[in-house]
């Protein structure tokens, strides 16, 4: 398994080793030991997969306070998936990173509490697979507009397909400090 550190502290970009033959491959998605050994010592509550066609962005998204860990990959198709820094008195507080994952190349992206998550779908559709720390929680959940002008995400999508919900979602500079998880 191979593990890259984003720039952002505790976001990670994993690639499982994936053994094949002519048979097809074997890929281990997850192991509580190993990914603790990696850095993700979480334990996960929750599993969810979503399916989505090309150009639909879910997200950006997040709970507080019950924040949620992701470990998220994609099981067929391919996404654009983004992880924000929201954690108010970080030194990366409003940075991204992006990174492209499909079911071709097996990566994995772990996004840990404190970070709002989305994705947009890239190819005709998208078998979207990620497991949470925290349970859903409708009264924490939080959300920010994925065009936010002030984080100026690098989509690879102009105009995409939003839930009414998502459409609206304001800016994480509109957003009250109070509402917002804490650095540290």
């Amino acid at each position: 398994m191979k593990v890259t550190p984003t720039k952002l502290a505790g976001v990670l970009v994993i690639q499982p080793d994936a053994f094949g033959d002519d048979r097809g491959w074997f890929l281990e998605t997850w192991s509580q030991r190993r990914y603790a050994e990696i850095g993700v010592p979480e334990a996960f509550v929750q599993d969810n997969v979503s399916l989505s066609r090309r150009g639909i962005m879910r997200g950006l998204h997040l709970q507080h306070p019950c924040g949620q860990g992701k470990l998220v990959q994609v099981l067929h198709g391919a996404v654009y998936d983004v992880a924000v820094d929201v954690r108010l008195g970080s030194a990366t507080f409003g940075e991204w990173v992006g990174v492209m994952l499909s079911a071709d190349d097996h990566r994995q992206m772990y996004i840990p509490p404190g970070f709002a998550h989305g994705f947009c779908t890239t190819s005709e559709s998208a078998l979207f697979m990620y497991k949470c720390t925290q349970g859903y929680h409708r009264e924490t959940e939080l959300g920010i507009a994925w065009n936010d002008p002030d984080l100026a995400i690098a989509w690879p999508i102009a105009t995409p397909s939003l839930s009414a919900k998502d459409a609206v979602l304001p800016r994480l500079r509109d957003i009250p400090a109070e509402r917002l998880p804490r650095h540290g």
